[in-house]
């Protein structure tokens, strides 16, 4: 295990510390702060090669299973010192204010709090020794200390807690070793900044069993930057821009359908990729295009830009005929089954499409033969024989997804005759060894079968023009993987198959072929918002001077097919059509410490995310937390509650309820008048804008959706600080002067509660609008504005404020985590969503033990049977979320909850693909796999 720090700091002395406490052996590399990434100062590396850069979250993760072992009735605890150490104590601790780029004197606010805890205790988490709680305000406390021998002469109990602990071993000798640390440190950045290292005295390595789970993180994707200072420039802008108002920003747009172009506004189209219809989808396929796709046409709506979000489901292809011929049903029959809980999910999630539409439609079918009409017209076709593999006993070609067989590349026995899910190649049916038809398992033999292939190295050299043009609007794995395949130069692609269910090839001699999946599912796009509206190539064929900007939102592993293959298709067709303009792929989402698997069962799937009574909202938040723009990146269920609890509750939903709750008690939920020229409000508003202009930059064009997000919680956190320095609790209380200062305060907090609510909005629409609600907010706050102004202005009454959020638990996340590890048909199909929280089990009031609800078996159910239950189910779930929001007691609406579950049970017996006991599942990549038809 491995510590790289850039300088003596009390980040430093914390990791140290619960190395030292916890016997964990501990390699000290001192570093160049650029090596750190921005904002940062230690970096803990496991030997997992995981990182932390959360000087407590590592803390807490070296000494948690000694803690927890000791102290399990106090780990609650230690988490509310923690939270507030980082939040409070820790800014306070530097030597500049976050604030401001000046010295401050000690927060003696902060102090006080520490010794009144310990006048009845020895230890902060009210024990009998020392805790990572202990640790971490220590060393902060140790830093304040620095220039300041007298500041512990008012505080006895601090002073005597302070010393005891300074004659530890493990902290005397940390301190110690921090000192020489300084030095080898200023020795490292004379000598080019080469590192150095130093073995910490320790005794052995961490124990295995403990840990608590944390994502692997490049720098770049690490914790939630703490607050940064703005400099004195930028904060004489943020009051002038503060008192001009809202200038030239956007205004609030009631979109009006059908949405068409216009001229002179910024149109933009968003597309995502078309989930695969023959199965549900996973929470990798969510976050790889429908929810990263919403997120960002939600912010482009709330910048008043024209814009247009289609999807839909991709219905033709191998494997849903594979799925027919598996449950005996016709490929109709599963599209339209699946079609529907594919709706149905998206719906759940709150995705906004402008459109949901599917394949297997007439426009379809005449737009693709008309597009492919063209590219043969063309001359970018060409037709040739291939071996096939035949399957004697089903009398039929074997398209490549009916071929499995032994992979060539790494042996691996369930290789697909186009992709072997092992080693991840891509593979020939041709190339197995071994192969087996998918459907009799019986050995196919090659046969001589005519294709016809689209002609790729003669359109070549316009493929290349056209990407040179456009291709540094796209994320840069995707950059990536086009140019390697442009790198060898580009090959025939065969665009037509052996199969019954697809689109017939309008050409002589091809009549008993349909065209290859790949070919016909991106030209979905297109056919799906001709479906919408018949004026659709007013998007697809802007006419000057309208400009359309395309967006894509993919996993990557369809790049290939829309970075080649689809604008191949368009230039080589040369109707005028546009191609992408920005292809946005992210990388793969794993589950915990392994893969989604379909045939394994393990990980969250479709409808389950529903069952566990966990808000959509919060779901949408951690996907994009965890969102994998640069490299893989995993969904862990401690992980979710960690920061649905110190990211949601404590820091952002902490902020809002205390702003609007003073605004309620103190001012007759009146908004008080604001002084922006006060030493704080300057200060707040500067930092705000800082990081607001980061956040407009990260969204304008998709940059990054997941950093976007951390600027938002930088954001409340400067609220917090802002009203954690100015304590306007005790202003409200003295003079009229001082009761007006503290107005200015909250009067500046209320207003930032409705930016955040602007920016929370793509993320979070939910709980957006709750907010939005308590804040009776007026029409300019639907829009987000390019700085930060007045929004709510004096006078302006709030409605109620209530909690946004509530507390996950840990033993709720082991439940989740085994109920999710695999055997879709064994798991308890009911919610486990508390009266009081998302994360509680539904108890009876009797004897406090869980209800469990059980499907009564019934008959199968018609269509109509089962979509009208499933409408009962929804309205229902609305009017739990409806009393649940108000903020009512238990009492109130825990009966409506009881008939929820009860109307969800019965769902399930009607339809078992309703919940997780059937089809909820998807292969191990993560996004969709259209490589797999």
């Amino acid at each position: 295990m491995k510590l790289r720090t850039a300088s003596r700091n009390s980040s430093t002395l914390k990791f140290l510390i619960a190395a030292n406490l916890a016997d964990v052996k501990l390699v000290v590399d001192v570093v160049d702060t650029s090596t750190l990434g921005t904002k940062r100062q230690s970096l803990l590396l496991l030997d997992s090669g995981e990182q932390i850069f959360s000087p407590n979250s590592g803390a807490w993760l070296l000494m948690k299973e000694k803690s927890v072992k000791n102290h399990p009735e106090e780990e609650s605890v230690v988490e509310q010192w923690l939270e507030w150490e980082a939040i409070a104590m820790q800014p306070a601790a530097d030597a500049t204010n976050p604030l401001r780029n000046e010295k401050r004197p000690p927060n003696h606010d902060i102090i006080s709090k520490v010794e009144e805890a310990l006048k009845s205790f020895s230890f902060l988490a009210e024990t009998e020794e020392a805790t990572v709680a202990d640790v971490c305000v220590w060393s902060s406390l140790h830093f304040m200390l620095i220039d300041q021998d007298d500041l512990l002469s008012t505080y006895p109990n601090l002073k005597k807690w302070y010393d005891k602990l300074l004659t530890q071993e493990s902290f005397k000798a940390t301190v110690q070793k921090l000192n020489e640390l300084k030095v080898s440190c200023c020795v490292a950045q004379s000598d080019g900044m080469k590192a150095k290292s130093h073995a910490v005295k320790t005794k052995a390595p961490l124990a295995a069993a403990a840990p608590v789970k944390v994502l692997p993180k490049s720098p770049q994707e690490s914790e939630s930057p703490e607050p940064g200072s703005a400099s004195e420039d930028e904060i004489v802008l943020a009051v002038k821009n503060w008192k001009l108002g809202c200038q030239d920003g956007p205004k609030p747009k009631t979109p009006k359908h059908p949405v068409l172009p216009v001229a002179g506004e910024r149109n933009i189209l968003i597309t995502s990729a078309l989930p695969y219809v023959n199965n549900v989808p996973h929470l990798g396929n969510i976050i790889g295009c429908v929810l990263s796709a919403d997120v960002y046409a939600r912010y482009c709506r709330l910048r008043g830009y024209n814009t247009l979000y289609i999807c839909g489901t991709d219905e033709y292809g191998t494997a849903t005929e594979t799925k027919a011929l598996e449950e005996g049903v016709t490929p109709q029959e599963i599209c339209d089954r699946y079609h529907e809980l594919h709706a149905q999910v998206y719906k759940w999630f709150n995705i906004g499409f402008d459109h949901f539409g599917r394949t297997s439609t007439i426009q379809h079918a005449a737009i693709c033969q008309k597009l492919f009409s063209e590219v043969h017209k063309n001359g970018y076709t060409r037709s040739d024989s291939i071996e096939q593999q035949y399957c004697k006993h089903c009398k039929r070609f074997l398209a490549d997804r009916f071929v499995e067989g032994t992979c060539p590349w790494c042996a691996y026995v369930d290789a697909r005759g186009d992709q072997c899910d092992s080693c991840g190649r891509l593979v020939n049916a041709n190339e197995l060894k071994m192969p087996r038809c998918k459907l009799c398992s019986s050995t196919p033999s090659l046969k001589s079968s005519t294709h016809l292939f689209l002609d790729l190295p003669k359109i070549e050299p316009k493929l290349r023009e056209w990407m040179n043009t456009v291709a540094n609007g796209w994320s840069n794995n995707a950059q990536v993987i086009a140019r390697s395949w442009l790198k060898d130069g580009l090959k025939p692609r065969c665009i037509t198959r052996d199969l019954k269910w697809g689109i017939p090839v309008p050409v002589e001699g091809f009549e008993d072929k349909v065209f290859y999946v790949w070919f016909d599912a991106p030209i979905g796009y297109m056919s799906i918002l001709n479906c919408y509206t018949n004026e659709w190539e007013k998007w697809w064929k802007p006419e000057k001077p309208v400009v359309v900007k395309y967006f894509q939102f993919m996993a990557k592993d369809n790049v290939p097919f829309h970075s080649v293959m689809f604008p191949s298709c368009i230039l080589a067709a040369n109707p005028g059509l546009i191609a992408v303009d920005h292809l946005m792929a992210t990388e793969y989402l794993n589950y915990e410490e392994g893969k989604f698997s379909k045939s394994r069962g393990v990980g969250v799937f479709g409808p389950e995310a529903e069952s566990t009574g966990i808000p959509s909202d919060i779901w949408r938040f951690y996907l994009i937390w965890v969102r994998p723009e640069n490299q893989d990146s995993a969904f862990i269920w401690s992980d979710l509650a960690q920061r649905n609890n110190s990211e949601l509750l404590n820091n952002f939903g902490n902020f809002a309820l205390r702003a609007l709750t003073f605004v309620e008690k103190f001012f007759e939920s009146k908004v008080p008048e604001i002084n922006i020229d006060g030493e704080f409000e300057r200060a707040l508003v500067g930092a705000v804008n800082k990081e607001l202009k980061e956040y407009l930059s990260l969204m304008e064009n998709a940059r990054s959706l997941r950093d976007a997000l951390r600027c938002l919680l930088v954001i409340s956190r400067h609220g917090n600080l802002l009203m954690q320095s100015s304590q306007p609790w005790v202003l409200v209380k003295g003079s009229p002067e001082d009761r007006k200062k503290g107005g200015s305060v909250v009067g500046l907090c209320a207003n930032l509660t409705c930016l955040l609510s602007m920016l929370l909005s793509p993320y979070m629409p939910e709980t957006a609008r709750q907010l939005q609600q308590q804040l009776n907010a007026p029409q300019n706050a639907f829009v987000i504005p390019n700085h930060f102004y007045c929004l709510l202005p004096a006078g302006h009454k709030i409605g109620k404020p209530f909690p946004l959020f509530t507390k996950l638990e840990n033993a709720q996340m082991d439940e989740l985590r085994n109920r999710f590890s695999g055997n879709q048909k064994n798991r308890s199909p009911g919610p486990t969503v508390d009266t009081k929280s998302p994360s509680t089990v539904v108890k009876d009031g009797a004897d406090s033990q869980p209800v469990s609800v059980q499907p009564e078996k019934s008959p199968k159910a018609s269509n109509e049977e089962i979509l009208g239950l499933q409408a009962e189910v929804d309205k229902q779930g609305g009017v739990v979320r409806d009393l649940k929001a108000k903020g009512l007691p238990k009492s109130e609406w825990e009966h409506e909850l009881l008939k929820l579950l009860e109307l969800k049970a019965k769902l399930l017996s009607l339809d078992p693909t309703s919940a997780p006991s059937k089809g909820n599942s998807s292969s191990g990549k993560k996004g969709k796999s259209k490589k797999s038809k």
